[in-house]
């Protein structure tokens, strides 16, 4: 059917094949609810498997599960198998690892409130301009301190610290209002209550135990699921920004390789620009833009491509575009918008052919061999091989028992670290006040002294140490290095 660089996903009069040399130009995956997007994502998973490329997808719907077992299971899948009269087309599973912010459904995915980073965290916590300098201000306090910032405790022990403590940090780092720390406090709270606090400590997720392949080659399918953690929409987001930071931080640089080293499937991507600073939107432009060269794809998810700012868009070269409805003037907008974005077809209608495909049938273009994008067509997708009906609790509790990394994520590190540290110091502090120096008075202490006497030894451990070097890179951002590709 296909040569071993041809990914095919959809047939019009011929297959129209995704090039690998070119899935890591990124791609889009538009339509509205029900038009058949999650099929999509599931057969080019399937496919980027079968060339030995690991993939990365949330599983929004709770729906995914399936793909580690053959199909057969639905008659939809085996008529349009005959319709499109597929040669050789068998039911296969695939090889998958289930990963799960909440440690119920797969092993747990965890990061250090110092890898997060600043800028990430003022998002999570939904704080403004104002607050978020002033977190900023406190990284820098942890950091010049040698703090170290892994969970949530961590953080709000040093964002007291640095309440507290205000007035010596006013002059060499920024006014920290108490109204400032009563907001990070409040957010902080907010986001324990949500379950936020299964979301940082250790051991933090080392993305490249995502990037495997299983013994006969094929790419591993990450499934994340999120159909809890979808329930707040911003840690969702930001969750899968950090992790794109960090494989643009990671990886090495390779080029155009002759397929993708990876390939990141990012659902209901308009929640990712949802009430954004443009500082933000301008490095996630830049991380799409740059991640090619680290050999990583991009697909974007989502209900319409105006969901993306003009500047992501731009870079999406392979696209597939599901149904869209027309029922509003605003609709209709959208939908012209969104056939301008294709290369035309002198014998399609793309603005009317939106409104009037149907399930599991899209508009498709891809890149060519030389990069250029492909006439759009209308096409129908292929079938999975894959079991549509996700995995009963037995079975996937058997996956993820199974797999090599069973026990790693689940077992928690609770390392000395900032709260900690400052809870020792606090304690120092009492047990000296306490202490009557000679003559029956307590001796005076320097509260300034104290604190250099006890960031010394915590400096001294953290330096040259790899943490030091994390909580160095956390403060900066992976994504506000400013690094030029």
């Amino acid at each position: 059917m296909n040569n071993l660089d041809e990914l095919i996903v959809a047939k019009a009069e011929d297959y129209l094949p995704l090039f690998s040399q070119m899935a890591n130009r990124h791609g889009l995956i538009a339509g509205a609810t029900g038009t058949g997007k999650t099929v999509t994502l599931r057969v080019m998973a399937e496919r980027f498997s079968e060339i030995g490329v690991p993939v990365f997808m949330a599983d929004v719907k709770g729906d995914l599960s399936g793909i580690v077992a053959p199909g057969g299971d639905n008659d939809k899948v085996k008529a349009r198998a005959d319709q499109l009269g597929i040669a050789g087309f068998t039911y296969q599973g695939f090889p998958a690892v289930f990963w799960d912010v909440f440690g119920q459904l797969g092993h747990p995915v965890r990061t250090t409130i110092s890898e997060m980073g600043p800028l990430l965290l003022s998002r999570i916590l939904n704080l403004n301009e104002v607050q978020s300098g002033v977190l900023s201000i406190i990284f820098k306090i942890a950091d010049e301190n040698g703090f170290l910032l892994l969970d949530l405790k961590d953080l709000r022990a040093i964002v007291q610290f640095a309440g507290e403590k205000a007035s010596q940090f006013t002059t060499s780092h920024g006014n920290i209002s108490p109204a400032s720390i009563g907001a990070i406090q409040r957010s902080l709270l907010a986001l324990e209550a949500q379950g936020g606090e299964q979301l940082f400590g250790e051991p933090a997720l080392n993305l490249f135990d995502m990037i495997q392949t299983d013994g006969s080659g094929k790419g591993v399918i990450n499934i994340m699921a999120a159909d809890k953690l979808i329930q707040s929409p911003k840690v969702y987001a930001t969750l899968l920004l950090w992790m794109l930071s960090e494989l643009f931080e990671q990886l090495p640089e390779v080029g155009d390789p002759p397929k993708p080293k990876f390939v990141f499937f990012f659902d209901e991507a308009h929640l990712l620009f949802d009430d954004i600073p443009k500082v933000l939107v301008d490095k996630i432009e830049q991380v799409v833009r740059l991640i090619r060269s680290k050999g990583v794809g991009v697909y974007f998810i989502t209900q319409n491509p105006l969901d993306l700012p003009e500047t992501v868009l731009g870079q999406l070269g392979n696209r597939v575009q599901h149904a869209l409805r027309a029922f509003t003037a605003r609709d209709q907008k959208a939908v012209r918008a969104a056939a301008e974005t294709f290369r035309s077809n002198p014998a399609l209608d793309t603005v009317r052919v939106i409104t009037e495909l149907g399930v599991g049938e899209a508009l498709v273009s891809f890149l060519d061999r030389k990069g250029a994008p492909s006439v759009v067509e209308r096409a129908l997708i292929l079938p999975p091989k894959s079991r549509l009906l996700p995995l009963d609790p037995p079975e996937r509790s058997l996956v993820i028992q199974q797999s090599l990394l069973s026990g790693h994520y689940e077992r928690v590190i609770d390392r000395e670290s900032a709260y900690e540290k400052l809870k020792e110091r606090a304690e120092q502090m009492k047990t000296q006040q306490d202490v009557p120096a000679r003559g029956g008075r307590a001796e005076p202490k320097s509260q300034g002294k104290t604190l250099f006497e006890a960031v010394a030894k915590s400096a001294a451990h953290a330096i040259g140490g790899q943490i030091g070097r994390q909580i160095i890179r956390g403060v900066l951002g992976s994504i506000l290095s400013g690094k030029k590709g």
